[in-house]
């Protein structure tokens, strides 16, 4: 995993370049928002359980078939697999948005997770609406302005949700 620094030094790096006056800019400006970037990640991760249950029981709402005899959150073993699988795409998800790269989560959570939910008789599409779900959450923590480094954090949320979609697409 490379974050957005180490990223754009192994690019120049394998060039024989320095950094372009573009590329400095962008990296100055991860630094400048890296306030909102960690109240982002922080207020993700104090939440992470009211994320992952919220959302979890407004998918089996819709979708009570999953929670029914023969559903594939059925059980208590199984239903703690769902929810544990919820919690690493949004740990995955808050490492991403950390390091401004998405490689970690698609090296260390997406590669192999939707042919693993086939083999496993998975439903991809549920799983995509709880990523979703995890995701309207996420990002209402993360916007909420209280207690939070001011300035504009629509580029931030909209990465976080870039991050979001990734996942969802990953599984279905």
């Amino acid at each position: 995993m490379l974050d957005a620094f180490a990223k754009v030094v192994a690019q120049a790096d394998a060039r024989g370049e320095f950094l372009s006056n573009k590329q400095l800019e962008a990296l100055e400006k991860i630094i400048i928002e890296g306030n909102k970037r960690l109240d982002a990640v922080n207020r993700i991760n104090s939440n992470a359980s009211a994320i992952v249950t919220n959302s979890a029981r407004a998918l089996f709402a819709e979708q009570p078939q999953l929670v029914q005899p023969g559903g594939n959150a059925y059980t208590s073993r199984r239903m703690a697999a769902c929810l544990r699988d919820m919690e690493i795409v949004l740990r995955y998800v808050s490492y991403a948005i950390i390091a401004g790269d998405s490689s970690v989560l698609d090296d260390r959570c997406l590669n192999g997770l939707r042919e693993t939910y086939q083999a496993l008789g998975t439903p991809g599409a549920s799983v995509a609406v709880a990523i979703q779900k995890m995701k309207e959450a996420s990002i209402a923590v993360a916007n909420d302005s209280s207690g939070i480094t001011a300035g504009d954090c629509s580029s931030l949320i909209s990465e976080l949700s870039t991050y979001f979609d990734r996942a969802a697409a990953a599984v279905v």
